[in-house]
Parts: structure tokens; sequence; C-alpha cells
């Protein structure tokens, strides 16, 4: 009865050339990606499927929505989600997850900062399918925050060691003093010299200055990618290298501190790595793949 009223009185002011607003119809909303069996969706994940949305309750792989108890029904969909349109920096991460990796994170470690350095290694992150790019992304993030307690340290906390880490033997010695050459940056940058190899690859004189590395954030940032693409450390293989051939998590482990906690030494560290890497490769939508012990 009262759309037909409606109706009427539109046909009477079209007829003496008044506009009348008609009641509008509600839309539904836009659908999510579409679901893809070969996917992997982690609790959260969002994915249309027949017109409907659907939201996976936890990890799910092949499990087609509405025929399993994982998903559970937001409601109809219709049209095309634009999501959130592509990431300015273009790095694999946003700075939005950035930050859910990090909420605590030392105001000195900058997304800017890390977004500015990839320009020094351009196969970081770059190389491979959409699946390893991202975790490799996560893999490095992994390992930073356990060397850094989640982004908070700038330098290494354990004061005894500062001095320790000057190799008097080499023929440039230790122009900033014997004291100068402790743990910075995301990787935890130490011994004169790996401050002289980075500085020597970055352009920038480190063994002079090693203390830029806690000034600069972008400069802090590339030494971390500086070892992490270049520096086999105790492993056999790059990080880069081990996530890019897919060799898993567990070498970078090695590449980075293996003499200390791989084989068995410190399988606590370890755990805290792998946990770190999979809560990373879970906020990016991306399985942490195999091979995640050294």
């Amino acid at each position: 009865m009262l759309r037909r009223l409606l109706s009427l009185l539109a046909v009477l002011a079209t007829a003496i050339g008044l506009a009348v607003l008609l009641p509008a119809t509600a839309s539904a909303a836009a659908c999510a990606g579409a679901w893809n069996a070969s996917s992997v969706y982690w609790g959260g994940n969002t994915a249309s499927y027949n017109g409907r949305n659907w939201q996976a309750k936890w990890w799910t792989q092949n499990e087609r929505p509405g025929s399993a108890d994982v998903w559970g029904d937001k409601g109809a969909c219709g049209g095309t989600d634009p999501g959130p349109g592509p990431n300015p920096s273009g790095f694999v991460v946003s700075e939005a997850q950035f930050n859910q990796m990090f909420p605590n994170r030392n105001s000195f470690y900058t997304y800017s900062g890390l977004t500015a350095a990839l320009s020094a290694y351009p196969g970081f992150a770059t190389t491979g399918s959409d699946t390893v790019k991202k975790q490799e992304a996560a893999a490095f993030l992994a390992n930073v925050s356990h060397e850094t307690g989640g982004l908070v340290h700038i330098v290494e906390q354990n004061t005894a060691n500062y001095p320790h880490y000057c190799d008097a033997g080499q023929p440039y010695g230790c122009p900033a003093g014997q004291a100068a050459y402790y743990g910075r940056g995301p990787i935890q940058l130490s011994w004169n010299f790996n401050y002289k190899a980075a500085g020597d690859a970055l352009g920038i004189d480190l063994l002079r200055d090693p203390y830029r590395v806690e000034r600069d954030a972008a400069v802090a940032w590339k030494t971390g990618l500086w070892y992490w693409n270049t520096q086999n450390g105790p492993g056999t293989m790059t990080a880069h290298n081990a996530m890019v051939n897919q060799a898993g998590f567990g070498h970078t482990i090695r590449s980075i501190n293996g003499s200390l906690e791989c084989d068995g030494k410190n399988p606590a560290q370890v755990q805290s790595r792998v946990n770190n890497y999979q809560r990373f490769t879970q906020i990016l939508g991306v399985a942490p793949g195999g091979n995640l012990y050294c």
C-alpha cells in the first residue's frame, strides 16, 4: 500500500514539475576476494563464495565456505571490494601491518626508514612469487624482532661486551675506539670488521663513525639488510638465499646466530624466532613453509 502511494505521489509530482526522492534500496556489502581452493586462510581472513562473504575462524585450506564449520557466514555481498589499494612504498609489508607486528617499537625504528633502506638491496622481498616475497619479509622482520626485543633496543644491552668487539689485529684497527663497535640496529651489527665491511658495501664510513647506525634509522635498516642479503655467518648460505630458494626459515637462524643457537644449543631462542615468524606470516596472510628449525 505504501509503495503504491509513493508511486502515485511521484506521478503527480512529475505532472506539476516537482522532484520526489524515493527511499533508497539497501545495497549488499562489497564482496571480499573470491575464495581460492589453493590459498591458505588464517583466522580472521575473509573470502567471498556464491554471493556471500565468509570469515575464517581459524587456519583452513581446501575447505569450501559453507561446507565446514571453520567459516563464519558474514552475509550476502554484491559488487567488488576495491581493497586498500596499492602500498605506496612498494614493500610487501604495509605500514599498518608493520605497526601490528611491532606495537611497542622504539620510535627510532620508523617504517619510512625501513622503506628508504630497501633501495640498497632491491632483490630483498621482491624475488619469486608473492608468497615467497612475503615469507622473506616476515623472516627478516622475525629475526629482527628477536634481536631487538620487538624493535625496542637500538643498541646491545650488555655493556660488558662492548670492549670485546675490537679486533685490533685488523690492519685498519679500531679508529673509533676499542669499545665503539658494540651491537647496533635491527640485526645488532657488531665487531669492527663488520662495521668496515657494511660501510664499504653501503658507501658509508661506519668504521670511523659506527655511532651513525644508532643515529640514522635508514642507515640502521641498511646494515640489517646488508647482513641479510650478503653474509652467510655461521651458515652455508645468506638468509636471503635461504628464503628465495625455499630452504626454510631455519637456515636464516643458522646464518644469523647458528653457532650459539642451532643444533640444540639454545632451543628456547630458536623457538622465539620461529614464533615471531609464524605470527608475521599470519599477519601477511601466507603459510610459513617448511624447515622452520635449525
